[in-house]
């Protein structure tokens, strides 16, 4: 046991002694230049780049985990902002129409009152029935609403009234208007703003050329392409005054007594929000 021990003390003084030398050896200078430093050098950086090489794709694999989530999260972010920045653009802009409109309502029904002595009650167009040429709007019977009621835009004369529910109105468009449905259309009386002396009937509509027809006008009738046609007020139904549209052409009608024109409206009649049904007090 005696030699066992001073065994191990001789090594560990050899190892040690060993070891002072090396270090004496390569202190101060640099470089490599015994091959047991080059051996020792290739031996711990080869070992070295094994282990590195697993442990960096295993951090470089958890860093990249990180920042996927990360970015997942920016985005997330960025597409709940750019969703309500989409919503409340959209906003905006249907804000924005809806002042447009009523400023051009307003602007309207101010210079109708110059004009005549009319009453304007706005109306919301809640539903279109293109089929059968009619729209409904939001006012009715407790509106003072009543048949026969002439219904304009702030382009042109749109229709009238021809049905009332306590709280809803029916309203038939100028593209329903038929000379062959008796009873169930109602004929124009126009005129032109342009002059006092032309005169005659729209009575039908052209749903290919999409224009009203305005019939029974006297040879030496003076309306021309360009004018601007107008109710003429001599009607039971739409008062005097009301734009229509405007004169596209003039030719014979089918027996060479009577012209026939064709017009153009001034309403679009598949884009109305709000129409104006008009009241005209005298006829109370």
């Amino acid at each position: 046991m005696k030699l066992m021990g001073n065994k191990r003390l001789l090594i560990l003084m050899l190892g040690l002694i060993c070891f002072i030398v090396l270090m004496g050896l390569t202190f101060g200078r640099r470089g490599y230049g015994t091959w047991p430093e080059k051996f020792l050098k290739d031996t711990v950086s080869w070992a070295q780049g094994v282990l590195y090489r697993p442990t960096g794709a295993v951090v470089g694999f958890f860093e990249d985990m990180s920042r996927l989530t990360t970015i997942y999260e920016e985005n997330k972010v960025l597409r709940q902002t750019l969703s309500k920045y989409a919503r409340d653009t959209s906003r905006l802009n249907d804000l924005e129409q809806t002042n447009k409109r009523l400023q051009d309502a307003l602007g309207f029904t101010e210079r109708q009152k110059q004009m005549n002595n009319y009453q304007f009650r706005t109306a919301e167009v809640i539903q279109f029935d293109l089929a059968n040429n009619l729209i409904t709007v939001n006012l009715g019977e407790k509106d003072g609403i009543r048949t026969n009621m002439a219904v304009m835009s702030v382009a042109g004369l749109v229709g009238r009234v021809v049905a009332v529910s306590p709280f809803h109105s029916d309203v038939q468009l100028l593209t329903g208007i038929d000379d062959k449905a008796a009873g169930e259309s109602k004929a124009i009386s126009v005129t032109v703003k342009e002059n006092d002396q032309s005169y005659g009937y729209i009575e039908s509509y052209d749903k290919e050329k999409q224009l009203l027809v305005m019939s029974k006008i006297d040879p030496r009738d003076p309306i021309k392409p360009g004018d601007t046609v107008i109710t003429s007020g001599r009607g039971l139904v739409f008062p005097q005054g009301l734009e229509v549209g405007k004169v596209v052409e003039k030719h014979e009608g089918d027996f060479g007594i009577t012209y026939v024109a064709t017009i153009q409206p001034f309403a679009a009649f598949n884009h109305l929000r709000e129409v104006f049904i008009i009241e005209v007090p005298e006829l109370k």
